[in-house]
């Protein structure tokens, strides 16, 4: 169980109350920078919709700092397909992925070091009918602990509303649902899952019983198929895909 403090019980008050009228891109990022704040620190939001089948709809980024375009790349069509597919592969709950290195990471740390990012907080509500959203704070002051989730989990509602409410533009789920040149073969997902796993090319090629010349050869060619630029986005690109 999650007490609160009389602070907090007053801030979520807050947060609720401006949260129940937000009609635009505008209004929600001013109440992501003011009174989310207050409750869940962070530097990015990340507002991922997806359709009935997972597929990335939309994402709206929310930042504090400036972000050039290769880091707005990598957060909106990279780590937030990933992430969404992540929360979705789980229990309907707050979930925490850490990108530090070691024996407890997770298959997405790598994406989230390319990401700049130390930790990620994701939550999400699949409706019964209408577009399911995902939500992800990143850059958050330290891991999240079980009151942050708790946190965003009764914030919710006031987030996916916010989310619906915003019109979807058409190139972002265009890019989230294109379809690579051809099939991946079954080595090539091989490859990639063992990629996405954390493996490097000469982990992969003993495990496969290859050269690691014969696997980077075979990721070259999958980064022409896939339209990406290294092993992360290609990972990445196939989670979204629901290749892997």
């Amino acid at each position: 169980m999650t007490i609160l403090t009389r602070a907090e019980q007053e801030y979520l008050l807050r947060t609720i109350e401006s949260g129940m009228a937000l009609l635009d891109r505008r209004q929600l990022f001013l109440w992501a920078q003011g009174p989310l704040q207050a409750l869940l620190p962070h530097d990015v939001l990340l507002c991922i919709g997806l359709d009935g089948s997972g597929r990335v709809l939309r994402v709206e980024c929310l930042h504090r700092a400036v972000l050039d375009a290769a880091a707005l790349e990598r957060l909106t069509q990279e780590l937030a397909p990933a992430l969404a597919q992540a929360w979705r592969a789980g229990p309907p709950a707050p979930l925490v992925l850490d990108g530090e290195e070691g024996d407890g990471a997770t298959a997405y740390a790598a994406l989230l070091r390319s990401g700049g990012c130390e930790h990620a907080l994701v939550h999400g509500c699949v409706p019964l009918a209408g577009p399911a959203g995902v939500f992800v704070l990143l850059g958050m002051p330290s891991r999240p602990e079980a009151r942050h989730g708790y946190f965003l989990q009764l914030l919710l509602p006031y987030l996916h509303l916010a989310l619906l409410r915003l019109p979807a533009p058409a190139t972002l789920a265009a890019a989230a649902t294109a379809v690579p040149a051809r099939a991946l073969s079954a080595r090539e997902r091989a490859i990639l899952e063992r990629i996405r796993d954390g493996r490097t090319n000469e982990e992969v090629a003993l495990q496969l019983g290859i050269s690691a010349l014969t696997v980077k050869n075979h990721l070259q060619r999958v980064y022409r198929v896939l339209g990406v630029g290294n092993r992360a986005h290609a990972v990445a690109r196939c989670l979204a895909l629901r290749l892997l």
